[in-house]
């Protein structure tokens, strides 16, 4: 015969055993995860990331029991390994890092949103006989980095003219050279032009290099993408309101770039000093908002151009699968 002292010892048991499950099963159910994590460049490209931190516009749209934590990257292959590790679970990054995490992970890394266009020139330093991109047969041309969005966009413009790397057997010499020392190695005469993204464009232009072509004569006019938004399979599907109400809040920050542009272009000033220690002159951030277009749509037409570069080049084995690489929302709004 069971007693009653034992049958309350039984009940009290069963009581603590389902609460533990219960407070356990919480820290797993979908959209009640406790923090986004989002990457990002301390760069005007990204300038929605920019403005949204310095509001604090993500932090409030989830409120106080999601920690929303900031990640700065200063390429796109770091980033692009913070998301296969989970360290970062939507990220502002270029096109051809985006296409690359996808491939390797098998479409675990989707594009979910497009953020910027455009925003690159070809410059070229005074007293080269540069003015097209023929001219730059026999020459050394700058790149930020091998693989970038500006390398593969100059090799498309080398295809077109019917020019070639020396590394394809050609003779144009392209050597990486990190954007805050093009203007030096100009002067001293090792590189005679440079394709570069903004800010760095309206800095070489004021600082005495010349116009070879502008943002919009590099690439399909100017509307290629030159930074989007990545988001990880897995944190989409469990956490599927999470990634609408940033997407939301990425629409909004879009908005006040076109609506208020010198209030938003201070405020990103500001964020750039505060997380850099060093902010732009106003009219080298102005002069660089006017050659990026921001926009929320992605252009599939650039990005597969991108893929087939990359494939080309051997920085992707495969080209990325559509029904893979975009974060497409479907049915009932869901992802």
């Amino acid at each position: 015969m069971w007693n009653m002292k034992k049958i309350k010892k039984m009940i009290l048991a069963g009581i603590a055993l389902s609460t533990l499950f219960a407070i356990s099963g919480c820290g797993t159910s979908k959209d009640e995860v406790n923090s986004i994590k989002v990457g990002y460049f301390n760069n005007v490209t990204h300038a929605q990331a920019l403005l949204m931190k310095s509001e604090k516009s993500i932090e409030n749209a989830f409120g106080k029991n999601v920690n929303v934590k900031w990640t700065a990257f200063n390429a796109g292959p770091a980033e692009v390994e913070a998301l296969f590790a989970g360290d970062i679970d939507i990220g502002y990054v270029g096109p051809v890092p985006a296409i690359s995490a996808n491939v390797k992970s098998n479409g675990d890394i989707k594009i979910l949103s497009g953020a910027a266009k455009g925003g690159a020139v070809l410059i070229r330093r005074e007293g080269s006989k540069i003015s097209s991109v023929k001219d730059l047969a026999g020459k050394t041309v700058a790149i930020p980095q091998i693989g970038n969005t500006q390398h593969l966009s100059l090799l498309k413009l080398l295809e077109d003219s019917d020019l070639k790397p020396v590394t394809e057997g050609g003779n144009v010499t392209i050597s990486a050279v990190a954007n805050a020392d093009v203007a030096n190695v100009m002067a001293r005469g090792d590189v005679d032009a440079a394709l570069v993204p903004e800010p760095w464009g309206a800095t070489l232009l004021q600082q005495g290099a010349k116009m070879v072509l502008d943002y919009d004569e590099i690439y399909l006019k100017g509307q290629y993408d030159v930074a989007v938004v990545v988001v990880r399979k897995e944190f989409m599907e469990n956490n599927p309101d999470m990634v609408e109400k940033f997407l939301r809040e990425h629409k909004t920050a879009t908005q006040k770039i076109h609506e208020k542009p010198q209030q938003v272009q201070g405020k990103i000033n500001d964020e750039l000093k505060k997380t850099t220690g060093k902010a732009l002159a106003d009219n080298i951030i102005s002069e660089s908002f006017e050659r990026i277009l921001f926009q929320t749509d992605y252009s599939k037409e650039a990005i597969l151009g991108l893929a087939n570069i990359s494939k080309k080049q051997g920085f992707i084995k495969e080209l990325p699968d559509d029904n893979l690489l975009y974060a497409v929302e479907k049915e009932g709004g869901k992802r």
